[in-house]
Formats: structure tokens, sequence, C-alpha cells
């Protein structure tokens, strides 16, 4: 499909809700309860004068008027707030993004998206309409079937605002923006989820501001304050009320639109989704566009030399990608911001661009007074003084085409310390130089690097790819000279964080992520530029071609984000093809950074916080551990592929690795703790809550790896494979085996079996109360009612009534073995028998 001839048609889902009409200070009644102003009559531009006569412009946007000129001239008089809005401008399409800027805590986060909508304002009558508009519906203007999706939707009416007077030259209408930002208008404000789940009741017009609007060339940031009268707001309950302060952008979306690029699963991109209609085919047809921005080559015969193969002089971009570091970031964290930028130098390159990215410090006061980190045309690492441990890389973006417009990446100072714990648990037992609690300024420079690098590779259309990891071997990673040129993973954009495989005496000294040969193809197969001469048709092609070309390779393999973790291959927090040998040395690495521990970040005259801190994070780094192996039990490989590549696209794990994980599992995540249970480190920072806290996370695993939905896929696939496969049956055999066999050995049982073994039993009464679970992100539903689940379950349970009945009749025992047993065929009983 050519869509260089393709004029896409606005259509909208009808939200009666979003058809809420405001007209300047002559607004209908306010959902927050304000009075409602009256409506004088107008005769119009050419009236004859008099009351009814259009005010002029000096007379409403007086000479007390603070003016910012812009896409819109803003005026601000007294408390009000006035957008020019000039004719030429009726009728485009602009982007408007709604983003929490500050809020409570558990409201979200700052920068948290809170909707993106197609906006355009319309002229009707002697007002100003602000309608929604829709590109999830598409169709060719040539078509007959064009004028059915019109005749079938229609874009509600966000706002609609009396026209106060014309600009001075008359190319202009004049509102009062001011209701828009201070009345209850649903898609600019917290979400109908958030709604019902915080029992707001209304927005408070009295505790409801505008901070400021400020005009740019091509935006217009708005910044408010909404407060709700909420029945259960999710922080400073006491109050009843929900304050957030909230930035909308309003962008102006290019006249020439880009041209898109059809996204392909096989390869990490972010899209856009689209419904397009045709006159010709029986079914509406879903199609999607990858996310990017628009680089074309200054000197396009010189870079088609290039694709052709016909030289390897790389070409610059028209408009390359620029990012500034904001002027409120500490001076020596801003070369290390900027050195992330340009790490995709190299990926670019492959797309045969040169100077395609950069980073870029702020121009000084002199050098550009009218700089802003708002201002549309720069894409700015935003710094934020706060104590969230977190960077996010958001991208603004076209939803017509997929063209990326600009970026704010979100950095909070916090994200140091996360940043710390991480290559603190995860390299200490190799590397000196993270024994610490506070960093050299090197390295904790070269882990911003990581992170700057990481967040810009989402500002440039991808998503985490978290099947890159498995690309690499455990002897690859214990190489000094491989790990010093690859890095952790092949793409920059998975959670490969740092190398934790690497032993003490392998001299392995490089041990961060780095943008990777993933990356490369990544951004070859997205940015490459293709003459304007070439069909859509041939480009898909081509693209097809290069994607097959690297299909059997690992290093190419894109795993993507999932909530269920089905493929044990696109795991986040994961290093190399084995879980299991790589959380063998992974365990051994903590047995050293948890004995040495206390000596490595002591500091006279310091309380034990840190401790505490870092002792918690290496329970954590043994609970993922626990998790890639376990993701193998159950686990199906998924490899995306087309009608002419060979091969499935789902195949179950095979038998003896499920196995390998089962016996991993049993080894060392239900087993009673021994150095993790560190008495030296726990008298300093627990008080008498140890037992508990490992009872959580071995309670964690087993439920985990019992939930319905695995053992469903164990069913499936017994059913579906011609080979062995590791059976439903077989595996909960194991885990009953595995986790009670102290009953069948004849052997006292410790505390913590003892809470792991009730902890099976409350699984297995879940399992058997449950009906329909599971569905959405966390894979498919699962219905154990009628499934083969609950039988399963009830056979095993029948089988461990037995076993304790044996054990407890074979006396010598002891008394807490003895009444922990007793304990457990009662509640055994009751689950098998609830009516008795």
């Amino acid at each position: 499909m050519n869509y260089g001839k393709f004029n896409f048609i606005k259509v909208s889902v009808f939200f009666l809700s979003l058809v809420f009409v405001i007209a300047g200070c002559k607004s209908s009644e306010a959902v927050s309860g304000s009075e409602r102003p009256s409506q004088s009559a107008r005769s119009g531009p050419g009236g004859s004068g008099g009351d009814d006569e259009m005010k002029k412009f000096s007379d409403v946007i007086t000479e007390d008027a603070e003016s910012d000129e812009g896409l819109f001239n803003v005026h601000k008089v007294d408390d009000k707030y006035y957008y020019e809005i000039p004719d030429g401008l009726l009728g485009r399409e602009m982007l408007l993004v709604t983003r929490v800027a500050k809020t409570a805590d558990n409201i979200g986060y700052g920068g948290e998206k809170l909707n993106t909508q197609i906006v355009r304002w319309e002229k009707k009558d002697e007002n100003i309409l602000l309608r929604h508009v829709s590109y999830e519906n598409v169709a060719s203007e040539e078509k007959p079937i064009y004028e059915a999706i019109r005749n079938s939707n229609f874009e509600p009416i966000i706002a609609s605002f009396s026209i106060e007077a014309l600009s001075e030259d008359s190319t202009g209408s004049v509102i009062e923006i001011t209701p828009l930002f201070t009345t209850d208008v649903p898609s600019l404000g917290i979400s109908s989820g958030q709604r019902r789940a915080y029992q707001v009741r209304r927005l408070d017009g009295s505790r409801t501001f505008i901070e400021h609007i400020n005009s740019y060339p091509e935006n217009v940031e708005a910044r408010n304050v909404l407060t709700y009268d909420a029945g259960q707001p999710p922080s400073n309950s006491s109050t009843g009320t929900i304050s957030m302060e909230v930035n909308h952008s309003m962008i102006v979306l290019p006249e020439e639109e880009m041209r898109p690029r059809s996204y392909d699963q096989r390869v990490g991109f972010f899209s856009v989704n689209k419904t397009e209609y045709t006159d010709e085919a029986q079914k509406a047809r879903q199609i999607r566009h990858i996310t990017r921005w628009k680089l074309v080559p200054k000197d396009k015969e010189a870079y088609k030399a290039w694709l052709d193969g016909e030289s390897d002089e790389l070409v610059e971009p028209e408009n390359p990608i620029v990012y500034y570091v904001d002027p409120a970031t500490p001076e020596k964290w801003r070369e290390y911001l900027i050195q992330g930028v340009d790490d995709w130098q190299v990926a670019f390159e492959a797309a045969g661009f040169k100077n395609a990215i950069v980073g870029k410090l702020p121009p000084t006061k002199e050098e550009d007074p009218e700089f802003s980190p708002e201002d549309v045309r720069y894409s700015v690492i935003r710094y934020f003084a706060s104590p969230v441990q977190n960077a996010y890389g958001p991208h603004v973006h076209d939803p017509r085409s997929g063209q990326i417009l600009e970026s704010d990446i979100g950095w909070y100072h916090n994200v140091m310390n996360l940043l710390r714990n991480w290559f603190f648990i995860q390299t200490a037992a190799t590397n000196p130089a993270s024994r610490a609690v506070e960093f050299d300024d090197e390295i904790m420079g070269e882990l911003i690097r990581f992170v700057s690098a990481h967040e810009v590779g989402h500002t440039l259309g991808f998503p985490h790819n978290f099947g890159s990891s498995y690309a690499y071997t455990v002897e690859q990673l214990r190489d000094p000279e491989f790990t010093s040129t690859h890095g952790t993973a092949p793409s920059i954009m998975d959670y490969a964080r740092f190398n934790y495989i690497a032993q003490p005496g392998d001299g392995v000294t490089n041990f961060y992520p780095a943008v990777g040969e993933y990356d490369k193809w990544n951004a070859k197969w997205g940015y490459t530029w293709f003459p304007d001469d070439m069909s859509d048709e041939e480009i898909e092609a081509t693209l097809n071609e290069w994607t097959k070309e690297r299909a059997d390779d690992p290093v190419y393999f894109y795993g993507r984000q999932t909530g269920s973790k089905i493929d044990p291959r696109s795991q986040n927090e994961d290093l190399t093809n084995d879980a299991m040998e790589a959380g063998e040395l992974g365990l051994a690495n903590l047995q050293i950074i948890t004995e040495n521990l206390i000596d490595w970040i002591e500091q006279d005259g310091e309380n034990f916080d840190d401790l505490s801190e870092l002792y918690g994070n290496i329970i954590g780094q043994w609970n993922r551990y626990m998790g890639h192996a376990l993701s193998n039990v159950g686990g199906v490989y998924e490899n995306h592929k087309t009608f002419d590549q060979d091969g499935v696209v789902y195949e179950p794990v095979d038998e003896a690795t499920q196995r390998r994980a089962m016996q991993f599992l049993q080894q060392h995540a239900f087993s009673s703790p021994t150095w993790a249970f560190n008495d030296d480190i726990l008298d300093r920072v627990n008080q008498a809550s140890a037992i508990e806290t490992f009872r959580g996370a071995q309670a964690g695993v087993l439920s985990n790896l019992v939930s319905a939905q695995r053992i469903a896929r164990l069913i499936e696939f017994e059913k579906r494979s011609s080979d062995d496969t590791y059976t439903a049956f077989e595996m909960m055999d194991d885990v009953r085996n595995g986790i009670f066999r102290e009953v069948r050995a004849g052997e006292s049982i410790g505390i913590h079996r003892r809470y792991l073994q009730r902890a099976y039993i409350d699984e297995m009464n879940d399992l058997m109360s449950a009906e329909v679970v599971g569905g959405g992100w966390f894979g498919p539903s699962v219905n154990v009612g009628q499934s083969d689940i609950k039988p399963i379950v009830r056979n095993q349970l029948v089988i461990l009534q037995r076993d304790i009945t044996r054990r407890l009749n074979a006396g010598n025992i002891d008394r807490a073995t003895r009444v922990h047993l007793e304990d457990a065929q009662s509640r055994i009983d009751d689950i098998l028998n609830p009516d008795n």
C-alpha cells in the first residue's frame, strides 16, 4: 500500500462525557458548580455597534496585559488568560499531551502521561470549537467508504469558546481560555479509573487555578493545579483531597506527514495502531506504524550510493536529533548524560548516517535568552531534585505517521542510589571499585552514562528487548577480552544490568552494558532512508529480507516485554543463555558479598541504614535468580516468523531444561537458607522479622511456580507436542516431593521448611477455589474450574495426606514436627472436605 497517496480520515469514538461546552467567561455552568455568567448577544465582526458589537482588541487585551508571542499569542489580564488564535491555524491538527507535573505519593509520578489526543480548533459562527480528532480508523479519500466512515463517526467537541475580539490585524480570534483549565474537563485531568478508585466527587474550582501558560513557536504549554474532593485519596487521607499539578503541551503537527514505516513484530519498535477500511477488502485491516524520528540525508545521491553498496561514506541528516542537558543538572554529571546520548551515534552509522544524534550543554542566557525545556523545539534531559529512584524516556509522536516530534527525558536525582545498589550487589564480589557506600565520581558517572543511553533509546522508538542477553554464554561473560568490547548483552535496551556472572580470578574489568550489535541492527531497520521513488511494497520487501537474513542469529533476537515471562529468554535482570548456571555463579558471588558486607561499608559514626538497604538488595537479587530459573518450567519459546520462514513460532522448553530448573529451585529456593541468614548482619538491622522475610521470599517463588497458567501450559503442550515433555503431573509431583522431602525421609522439619510447607498447602487451597485467572498482560486466561488443574491438585493433596499419616504413625518425631504435621493434615482435610 502506497501511503504517499493516502489522505487519512479523522474519526472519533463518540464519548458523550467529552462533549463539554465552555464559552470563556460566558460559559455554561461549570462542572465544579461555579455560577454561570450571562451570555450577551453578538452581531459579529461587522456589527452595527452599541452593546451588541464585538469588543475591540484593546478593550479585551488591555495595556496592562502580560503577553507571550508564539504559536498562539497568550495574554494574561488580571486572573484571566486569553488565546489569540490565527485564522491560519484553524483546522490544523495539534497534539495535546497531558502529563502529571507534581503529585502526592501513590497518585503516579512526575512525567506520567494522563492523556494524549489530537485536537483541532474550528470556527463556528461566533465561537471557537475545540474538537477531539482520532486516527484510529483510516480510509482513502478517493473511495466511497470514506463517506461511510465520516457518517458513522462524529468528532466530540471538548469545549466551545465565545470570540471576545478579533486580533489587531483581524487575522485571528481572541478567546478566554481560563475555564478550560479551571473546570472539570475529563480528558485534561485525573483518569476515570483513578476517579473510581479514589471516589472522586468533584473538582473544587476554588482550589483549582492556572500556574502559567507559555507560548513557543510550535507549542503552547499550560500548567495548572487541579484539586479534587475525594472519599478515598491514596495519600493524606484525612484531608479528603487530591491536588496535582498538571502540564498540557499543545503541539502543532507537521503539515506534511512523514512517510510511515510498517511495524514488524520480529523487530523492537514502539508503534501506533490504526484500522484501515477499503472498498475491496471484506474485513477491516489492522495496520501498525513504528515510531521514529524523521531522518533525511542532506546529500541524497551520496546516501543512495551508500545504500547501494557503492560507497562507504556516511551522510549527515538534514535535521539531526539533538538532546540538551537541563540547566538544573549538577555540572559534574552533565558530560556523562551527554555521553549517553552520543553513544547512539554508532547505531545510526549502521543506518548510513553520521552525526545523526548529539548531546549538548544548554545554551547560556546570552546565547539563547528564549531557551526553555518546555519549548517543543528542544528535547531535554530534565533533572528533578526528587527522592524517586527512577529515570524515564518518553517521546511525543505524531499519531498519523509515527513521527517522533520531541522528547523530555526525566532524570530523578535518587536514581544514583538505585545504581549504587545494583552495581554493588551485582559486581562487588569481583570489582573492588563497587565496594563502597558512595562511589567515586568516575564510577557513578559511567553508571549515569549507561542509564542515559538506555532512556535515550526509548526516545528513539526502541522498547525493552528482554531477550537480548540470551545471546551471550556464561563463558563469554567470564572472558575478560569478550566483556571488554561486548558489554553484558547485544542491546542496551535489555535489563541486563551488570555482570554478576564473572567470578573472582576471571580477570573481568568491564561490568557495564553498552549500545551493541542489536541496537545497530534496530537503527538500521528503522532509520535507513529509502528513496522517494521506492514503493512501500519494495521497502517492506527489503526490510523483510534483512530480517530473515538475521533470523537464526541470537544476537538479533527481539524478546518482547510481558508480565507473564512465558518465554524464559525474555526476562528482565537476567544474563546468558543458561539461567541455572548463571544463577549458581550469581549466588556464589552473593555469598562472598554477604560475608564481607559489613567490612566493605563500615564507617565510623554511621548507623546501619545502608547495611540494611544493601542486605535487602541481596535478598532481592537472590529472588531474581530464582525467577530466572523458574521461567523455564512450563516455558514456551516465542520466535515470531512470517510464512516465508521455516519453523514454528511457539515451542515448549525441552524437558531436560525444565527438570534442571526444578532441581535448581529445590536446591536454592526451597531449602533452608544458610549463608543468606547472616547473624552478624541480622543482629544489626533486624529486630525479629528475619524468618518472616525468608518465608515471604520462598512463598513468592512457590506461588509463581504452581500458578494456574503455568500448569495449564504444561497440560497444553503434553497434548500438542510429539516429543517427550515435562507433564503437569510430573511437575506437581516434583514440587510436592521436594517440599515435603522430610515427610518421606522420616526427618525432623526445621522452621523455614515448616513455613514453606504451609505456604504450599495454602497455594493448593487457592487453586482448588479458583475459577478463571489471568488474561491480558499476564498471559491467556485459564478456566481453572473446567480444566484438569483441580483434579491434579486434589490428587496431590490426597497423596500428601496419606504420606503425612504414615509419618505420624511411624513415631520417633519431635514435638514441633508432630504439631506441624497434625496441623497440615487438618488443613488438607478442610480443603478436600469443606462441608464437614
